[in-house]
């Protein structure tokens, strides 16, 4: 298949996943993933993993629910850690046999994580699943990790390269990145109260995020389409957002930050992650690239079900506490333009409403 060609939807996908099969309710689910079934499965392996027993004190610090795990390492430090993988975004990149950005997508999936506990995120580790080991690939994947890490402000010591072409065809990028906390400065979301504003920073479009139902979605476009004003595969590939500067500058500032969100897969319900019992009210929300538009429209995906899957124009929130807004526009604006208060907490708990 050339480049561009028709046809870019993942052949293993059944027949009501392909083009033409109506798509109305639950598309991401018939698209092949099932969210349900994905958090009935984490709970079951979960289950187990909290039952470890290693016959000492556990270095695990509580945080349900959050976007990276924290381990006590010694006097006051925290080790943060979070690992994710690129998802069905790498059959894009296979489709175009362009391999270069896609390791921006891997440290941003795991340092945007790793940050919202407050730690500074130092190191990752890369992981490649392949059928079989390409030199070229390899180096186009390099290139990507090197310049993800340069803006994230990481090291890439190391990492693993495992060929099992009798698993998996193609390939798969992940990793895992560490970070360092203070241990009474984790940022939990448990401060919030109602009335905090919401400030939002823009994505840079679908990010990792929603590939399969994009694809799905968009299966019958060419990915040199230029209805998008550019190539729907250049569109599709742009690399996700990496807020690790600017959030860190945050956190350095004198603003009081009471919550960080990474919005990936379930949109602004992330929110709800954090550990304080509020709800949110988004009224004022960023503006919603044209991509995802044209998802909907080629996919008859649902309003709720795309803010479920997609994260609809707003890659990262920060809740600070209501007499620090403007600082933190200010300085927030200094890296994204854009960024502004889009909601705010509400004392209606476990509940976002999009106004």
């Amino acid at each position: 298949m050339e480049p561009g060609e028709r046809g870019w939807l993942n052949p293993l996908l059944d027949d009501s996943s392909r083009p033409g099969a109506e798509v109305t309710a639950d598309a991401y689910a018939r698209a092949g993933v099932d969210p349900t079934a994905a958090d009935a499965a984490v709970e079951a392996l979960v289950r187990h993993l909290g039952a470890i027993d290693t016959g000492k004190p556990s270095r695990v610090v509580p945080l349900p629910g959050h976007f990276a795990s924290v381990l006590r390492v010694g006097g006051h430090t925290g080790l943060a850690l979070s690992t994710d993988t690129v998802g069905t975004k790498m059959i894009v990149a296979e489709s175009l046999r362009r391999y270069d950005t896609i390791g921006v997508d891997c440290v941003a999936m795991n340092a945007n994580d790793v940050i919202c506990v407050g730690a500074e995120p130092i190191a990752m580790l890369d992981f490649v699943l392949t059928e079989h080991a390409d030199a070229e690939v390899c180096g186009q994947l390099g290139v990507g990790l090197a310049r993800g890490a340069e803006l994230a402000g990481i090291e890439i010591p190391g990492g693993e390269i495992a060929q099992v072409g009798e698993i998996v065809s193609g390939h798969e990028l992940g990793g895992t990145c560490v970070g360092l906390v203070e241990l009474d400065e984790i940022v939990t979301g448990a401060a919030v109260k109602p009335g905090d504003p919401v400030i939002g920073l823009p994505s840079s479009g679908l990010h990792s995020n929603g590939y399969t139902l994009a694809r799905r979605a968009l299966a019958e476009v060419p990915l040199g389409d230029l209805r998008l004003g550019r190539p729907l595969g250049d569109v599709l590939l742009e690399p996700t957002e990496i807020y690790v500067p600017a959030v860190g500058e945050l956190l350095g500032s004198p603003v009081e930050v009471r919550g960080l969100v990474h919005i990936t897969g379930d949109g602004l319900d992330n929110l709800l992650r954090l550990d304080a019992a509020v709800g949110y009210e988004i009224d004022d929300p960023l503006p919603v690239a044209p991509v995802f538009g044209l998802i909907q429209e080629l996919g008859g995906v649902s309003d709720d079900e795309m803010h479920e899957v997609f994260n609809m124009g707003c890659g990262f929130c920060c809740v600070v506490a209501a007499g620090d807004e403007d600082a933190a526009l200010t300085l927030l604006r200094g890296h994204y333009p854009e960024a502004k208060r889009i909601g705010r907490a509400t004392d209606r708990p476990r509940e976002v409403v999009r106004g």
